[in-house]
């Protein structure tokens, strides 16, 4: 017997049938994920020199420790018991939903209801559960509680407060209304974008396009990077979801144009973290951090049928920010040979390309200074890539500090009372200089 202190092992005993029980493996178990792998080795042991019946309270499909011993003894015989959820269901009058063992629950993410959470037989893993379905549904939902006495409506935060615990105790949530939830998943995200997007839904949402709402996901991103960059938490939680809410709205459109569908977009990235990660799914083999990244470089140019340095140069997006869509470039052109030897050898191209836009200057060659002034770039950002530098980041954090001095510098001039448009570019320069100075006094 799993255990001998519940009614089912009552009834054994009424029997007169002499029987085991495992009770003793619950106090050497380390936590409740460990508590079902004990029961079965336990019971897997014993197997080895006689027949075993090993009994459980409810059904055998829904006990975890019976779970493992069917999956590893394949002769194993399950016979059919009470089932402890479709006891609570009924008990609670809800009916259809998924079903799922307390002691099971720790890799349990999903929030599909309705819901019935069963072997909740002790204080201890119910407060485990409770902050589970806590983070799922939020504190103040509505649930019952069944125990043998029935099923009483309770707020998810009571699940741990009950005054009798046992082995046919379970928690059940019945569906809920989207509007009325308090936490959400990204399939409640897909159903709130398909609403406003429906007959008598949102008339802007109701119009936008794939091209049209194209600009909110560049801003969405640089508004999470900025997040990040203040490291600020609750801007994150709120950017990151403005991000993955513009995925689950081209999703969407997707969808309703017979294109893709939402489960497309999700199978399409875990199938690419699968296949790009093949020194953690697969047979590579990565080291460090650089081995990983090469095994995903190689596994991306397989995946995207890259056969040629050149495919890979012409695959970096246009829509990149010019900088980082020039050292991606870069990058990719010197894996296969094609870049400079070192900084000085840049640096050199610098020079050249500087001459040339100052020759453009003197012909006033309106399309030629464009044309130099983009080579001059292009050149210190391979100095910079060269250097080790991320070009993107150095040229956002100098103008940055560009910003600063200049706001230092207007308050030093108004301080002395001037206006900067009044004096001239050496008093200007001077200010400056003082600005800077200050700045670097206070590091």
């Amino acid at each position: 017997m799993r255990t001998g202190e519940t009614p089912p092992a009552e009834s054994v005993r009424a029997l007169g049938v002499p029987f085991e029980t495992l009770d003793y493996i619950y106090g050497k178990s380390r936590s409740f994920d460990t508590l079902g792998k004990n029961l079965a080795a336990a019971v897997s042991e014993a197997g080895k020199s006689a027949n075993v019946a090993y009994c459980v309270d409810g059904d055998a499909s829904e006990d975890v420790s019976a779970q493992i011993l069917l999956k590893k003894h394949k002769d194993a015989r399950a016979v059919g018991g009470v089932s402890k959820s479709s006891r609570a269901f009924a008990a609670a009058h809800v009916f259809g939903g998924t079903a799922v063992s307390a002691y099971g629950m720790q890799g349990y993410v999903r929030a599909s209801l309705p819901l019935c959470v069963y072997d909740i037989d002790c204080d201890l893993i119910a407060g485990d559960v409770k902050l589970k379905l806590c983070d799922l549904f939020g504190d103040e939902a509505d649930a019952f509680f069944v125990s043998e006495k029935g099923a009483k409506k309770i707020k998810l935060y009571e699940a741990d407060r009950q005054k009798v615990y046992g082995a046919f105790s379970a928690v059940v949530i019945d569906e809920m209304p989207l509007l009325k939830k308090k936490r959400f998943d990204y399939e409640d995200l897909l159903e709130l974008m398909r609403l406003l997007r429906a007959p008598g839904g949102c008339p802007w949402d109701r119009a936008q396009t794939h091209e049209s709402i194209r600009a909110n996901m560049i801003e969405e991103a640089y508004e999470l990077v900025d997040a990040i960059d203040l490291k600020d938490d609750d801007k994150i939680v709120e950017e990151t979801g403005d991000v993955l809410m513009q995925g689950a709205f081209h999703s969407v459109l997707g969808e309703e144009e017979g294109a893709f569908t939402s489960a497309d977009v999700l199978s399409g990235v875990c199938s690419k973290l699968i296949f790009r990660h093949s020194h953690i799914f697969g047979e590579d083999k990565a080291a460090d951090e650089g081995g990983a990244l090469s095994v995903w470089e190689k596994n991306k140019r397989k995946e995207k049928g890259q056969k040629t340095a050149g495919d890979s140069v012409a695959d970096v997006p246009k829509a990149f920010p010019a900088v980082m869509r020039a050292q991606k470039v870069g990058k990719r052109a010197a894996k296969s040979g094609y870049d400079f030897k070192n900084v000085d050898e840049a640096s050199q191209k610098v020079s050249e390309e500087l001459a040339e836009l100052k020759e453009a200057l003197a012909a006033g060659d309106k399309a030629r200074i464009e044309e130099e002034a983009g080579d001059l770039l292009f050149s210190a950002v391979n100095v910079g890539r060269l250097a080790g530098a991320d070009c993107e980041t150095a040229l956002r954090e100098s103008t940055d500090k560009f910003v600063a001095r200049f706001l230092r510098t207007e308050a030093l001039l108004l301080s002395d009372g001037k206006k900067m448009e009044e004096l001239s570019a050496d008093e200007l320069w001077a200010y400056y200089e003082r600005a800077k100075k200050d700045e670097n006094e206070a590091r």
